[in-house]
């Protein structure tokens, strides 16, 4: 049900090492090169015949199965999924009918370890370029899973000098 995709069987080892009591585990997006995938999430040329194609169908089979499993294992209200990438993609379709690298928007998933399914979280303008509402920055990503994982923010970490920097500064998103 994972699906045979380099994602797919990341996702279905990642459900065994969480099963394992494995606490952090991640899965990357990869080339398959026996099936001849070139396709990656960086889609600065036919970005819609490579979403249609390969990219969600095999996303959403892997991502879909690694959740359902971990909740029929009762394993998701005390795991943290998240799926993000380092930045978004361009409001406006290049000439190569792709996407390109864009800075300022982006969107994320996050599921179990209390998230509420379905919670929608920000806003983006009409063109999907900028924030129009909500906005938050990488430090209250890293705060809110943090947060989820019950790890307090301002545990101290200490440096070689041994002087004392707050694990986060930011601020976790508490209406997910």
């Amino acid at each position: 049900r994972y699906g045979s995709t380099p994602f797919g069987q990341g996702c279905l080892l990642a459900r065994r090492l969480v099963k394992a009591d494995v606490r952090l585990v991640t899965v990357n997006w990869a080339r398959d090169y026996k099936a001849g995938d070139n396709d990656l999430w960086d889609t600065h040329t036919d970005n819609f015949g490579k979403l249609r194609r390969r990219l969600t169908p095999d996303f959403d089979q892997g991502y879909t199965a690694l959740l359902t499993d971990l909740e029929q294992r009762g394993l998701l209200e005390e795991t943290l999924v998240v799926v993000l990438g380092e930045f978004g993609r361009t409001p406006k379709i290049n000439k190569n009918a792709g996407r390109d690298h864009w800075p300022g928007c982006n969107s994320i998933v996050f599921a179990g370890a209390g998230i509420r399914g379905g919670t929608v979280y920000g806003a983006s303008d009409s063109m999907a370029a900028y924030p129009s509402r909500d906005a938050v920055g990488p430090e209250d990503v890293a705060a809110t899973i943090y947060h989820a994982l019950g790890i307090p923010l301002h545990t101290p970490l200490v440096d070689h000098s041994g002087r004392p920097h707050p694990l986060n500064m930011g601020k976790p998103i508490l209406d997910l």
